[in-house]
């Protein structure tokens, strides 16, 4: 590839592989020893701290002062202020992924919007992991049905993954969905292949928050490929309610939720990802007590979690088969409801049952 189509490569994507730093005198060994530690990007270099790149064997404070000057100056634009029309410009690459229920799109202005966190909170039984596998496979259609088309990371921290739901929730598509124009195997088919929708979805089970992290860390390499629009954390504080205990690990559990959020969100906006966290929820009996209206019931993960999520929505059971989601916050939308029900095809509109 030729330095003008890797130009336009990179202002298509906004991906800057690490390898280009080379051209300004970093050796190959360091930018090997920096793909070990999961950097593949110039954009991941400038987000990382001096403090990270010294505990990388070999290197010194002379040599990270050199690595983080080369990547300032292979993407000055990162490193310093930029007009708000460079940054609209720069967020036209954002695309919405639908939910499978137009009520609830049209609450999202279209649905879940890549380059941020969204992060989807209720009881058990309120559908939070059937909406999950719902948008792993719409993520893969095309942009005019609601998709973004692309593939999908899954991590799994309650071991709820189901292949064979993603195959039903394909099925509903299968007869009127056309298929994307990506370069993945098999797609020339003419509608949306069950098999081959699972085969777009890397999944990976987390045993424990440390590996949890490790996992978001060893998709840096995938991501750079610029084939995944959708990344579910399914759930976000399981392990993490489990592995911290007591209010004597209160503070370190949030530190370290804390560095893993920044990851995630760094992973949104540098790739163009939906991040789609799914979490738990707690008993608040004080909620119902002062607050009129209040269910005595909030999310899990403090205020660390509520900072780093661009949008909350609240899942509730309604009457029947109904389920109901209320945008709790949002830069962009309102706060209102929608009501969804969940079927054999994933989530959907209570009309279509």
């Amino acid at each position: 590839m030729g330095a003008a189509s890797i130009c336009v490569a990179e202002e298509e994507t906004g991906i800057m592989e690490i390898d280009e730093i080379q051209a300004h005198g970093i050796g190959a060994t360091d930018i090997a020893k920096l793909k070990a530690n999961n950097i593949h990007t110039v954009a991941s270099l400038i987000a990382c701290t001096t403090k990270r790149l010294l505990k990388i064997k070999g290197f010194s404070d002379i040599k990270v002062e050199k690595i983080k000057e080369a990547a300032k100056k292979m993407a000055p634009t990162a490193t310093g202020f930029i007009t708000a029309a460079e940054l609209g410009q720069a967020r036209k690459r954002c695309i919405r992924i639908s939910t499978g229920s137009k009520q609830l799109d049209a609450c999202l202005n279209g649905g879940f919007q890549t380059m941020s966190i969204s992060e989807v909170y209720g009881e058990f039984r309120c559908g939070k992991t059937q909406l999950a596998h719902t948008m792993s496979v719409i993520a893969q259609l095309p942009i005019e049905m609601g998709g973004a088309e692309g593939k999908v990371a899954y991590i799994d921290t309650e071991g709820t993954f189901r292949p064979e739901r993603i195959m039903e929730i394909a099925e509903r598509f299968g007869g009127e969905v056309p298929r994307f124009p990506f370069p993945f195997p098999g797609a020339n088919a003419t509608v949306v292949d069950p098999d081959q929708a699972c085969e777009n979805i890397a999944y990976a089970r987390a045993q424990n928050s440390e590996m949890q992290t490790e996992l978001l860390e060893g998709l840096a390499s995938n991501f750079t490929t610029n084939e995944f629009r959708l990344l579910v954390i399914d759930s976000v504080m399981s392990l993490y309610r489990t592995d911290y205990s007591g209010r004597g690990e209160l503070s370190e559990r949030q530190q370290a939720l804390g560095a893993f959020l920044r990851r995630a969100t760094q992973m949104a906006e540098e790739f163009n990802l939906v991040v789609l966290m799914t979490n738990q929820v707690q008993s608040d009996p004080g909620a119902s007590a002062l607050f009129a209206g209040a269910d005595g019931r909030k999310p899990v993960g403090g205020h660390v979690l509520a900072h780093a999520s661009t949008t909350r929505l609240l899942l509730r059971k309604g009457r029947g088969e109904e389920r109901v989601a209320k945008i709790v916050d949002s830069p962009d939308c309102p706060e209102r409801e929608a009501t969804y029900i969940i079927t054999t095809g994933g989530i959907n509109d209570p009309e279509k049952a």
